[in-house]
């Protein structure tokens, strides 16, 4: 599938808009079924789950494997992280709470080798294919098909939109509704915050890049989003998953007992 690369999912010929998911259980099951149901990339939290760097590892290649395009959404924005994340074959990084243009950049440099970067030269990682991939393919890969997608979760961080996404280190920005909601003591479903999230949209089709949310089980809801100019999205996560559907039949045998 051509979203198995990072560019490859945002590639201005896909004809359908980029579906994913988040993990947050650290078992590579779940994984298989996202790939299995038909999302065509998955995030690794390691924010919001008590997920480490070598589970991380195992989750991104098992989706690489499936043809899930992974991405994971680091811890902190530090360039080792990244540069470690990206080592393990991670094809982008969504990075919270960027607030400001010099936070998106730092973050984008550190996805880019020199002399568009600081990420450190690793050929002989998985993503380098344990050495066995020409170093020239490495490194175009590198700058080329990953991708740096920071979150933008506070006002401050909306009004900032359009120099972050002017960066050349930044390939999409990611409105993290919740936290944006909160920070404006509001609800994401309110008028206010609606009009923020459309902001970081056009601000992001004015660069000639990409914007997403996430929608928790609301398909209805991404899909209206899609219609409004929103270029991909997050359904749901595989903890919420599990528990809607066990709390679904509990309620059901309940019901007809």
């Amino acid at each position: 599938m051509s979203g198995r690369t990072g560019a490859g999912l945002f590639a201005p010929d896909r004809e359908t808009t980029p579906l994913g998911t988040w993990l947050k259980i650290t078992s590579g099951e779940p994984v298989e079924i996202m790939a299995y149901a038909g999302f065509d990339f998955v995030v690794v939290d390691m924010e919001h789950a008590p997920i480490d760097l070598q589970t991380a590892y195992r989750l991104v290649n098992t989706a690489a494997a499936l043809g899930l395009a992974p991405f994971v959404r680091v811890p902190d924005t530090t360039a080792s992280t990244i540069q470690k994340i990206l080592d393990a074959g991670a094809m982008g990084i969504l990075v919270p709470h960027v607030d400001t243009v010099q936070q998106a950049a730092a973050a984008g440099q550190a996805c880019r080798f020199p002399p568009h970067g600081v990420r450190g030269a690793g050929g002989t990682s998985r993503a380098g294919a344990w050495g066995l991939r020409p170093n020239a393919d490495y490194l175009a890969t590198g700058n080329d098909d990953v991708l740096c997608v920071p979150q933008l979760e506070s006002v401050e961080a909306i009004k900032a939109a359009p120099e972050i996404l002017a960066l050349d280190s930044v390939d999409a920005v990611f409105v993290g509704a919740a936290d944006l909601s909160m920070s404006m003591g509001s609800t994401p479903s309110s008028p206010e915050v609606a009009e923020l999230i459309g902001s970081a949209i056009d601000a992001a089709h004015a660069a000639g890049k990409r914007c997403g949310l996430a929608f928790g089980g609301v398909p209805s809801r991404a899909a209206q989003a899609v219609r409004d100019g929103c270029d991909f999205v997050l359904l749901s996560n595989d903890t919420s998953m599990l528990a809607e559907a066990a709390r679904g039949l509990v309620t059901a045998f309940r019901e007809a007992g």
